[in-house]
């Protein structure tokens, strides 16, 4: 009954949370992170694939991703979709694997970045609220066909709003964490 729109309430504000964490793995923050490459896409036979689909990779350094593709042939692919994305690294080709070169952040670009991952997490905190919104109106509405009762509605929506908070909460220290390791020298 009303407790399914709480479920379905749920499922949805974590997934919310965890496209939010993988959005944090893809701003740079000065160290070398395989979530970085995770949305460029290469051109792979016809197909935009993307790179952890095909081919391994690995930071054995602070500073420095190796990228290895499984099928050699795609290596110039991989060093052309990596130059086209927004990155902004020059991939080093040696012929077997491609490494990528961190640099050090300034101050200033490292400020940029967090206010990036600040507006991504304003971003999340809406889509969380607007959530709630859907099933605040959703229980008014089963209200209003005689499904519920009213103090039903408002048990269910004091348990919709705990849960907008618990979600909220994962945002801002999932974004704290991230400004952290922006910050970090």
């Amino acid at each position: 009954m009303a407790s399914d729109v709480l479920k379905n309430t749920e499922i949805k504000m974590k997934k919310q949370v965890e496209f939010f964490r993988k959005e944090m793995n893809t701003i740079r923050a000065g160290r070398a992170n395989p979530g970085l490459v995770n949305n460029i896409k290469v051109d792979y036979y016809g197909t935009q694939t993307p790179i952890n689909q095909m081919a391994s990779v690995s930071a054995p350094e602070p500073r420095l991703l190796v990228i290895e593709p499984w099928d050699k042939n795609v290596l110039e692919n991989v060093e052309r979709a990596i130059m086209k994305s927004d990155l902004g690294i020059m991939p080093n080709n040696d012929g077997n694997v491609i490494r990528l070169s961190i640099p050090q952040l300034t101050e200033e670009r490292r400020e940029e970045l967090v206010q990036m991952a600040r507006k991504k997490a304003e971003e999340s905190r809406v889509s969380i609220r607007n959530l709630r919104r859907e099933a605040n109106d959703e229980l008014n509405r089963r209200e209003q066909a005689g499904e519920i009762s009213e103090d039903d509605r408002h048990r269910y929506q004091d348990q919709v709003q705990e849960l907008t908070d618990t979600y909220i909460g994962q945002v801002a220290e999932i974004v704290e964490e991230k400004r952290e390791e922006i910050m970090e020298v």
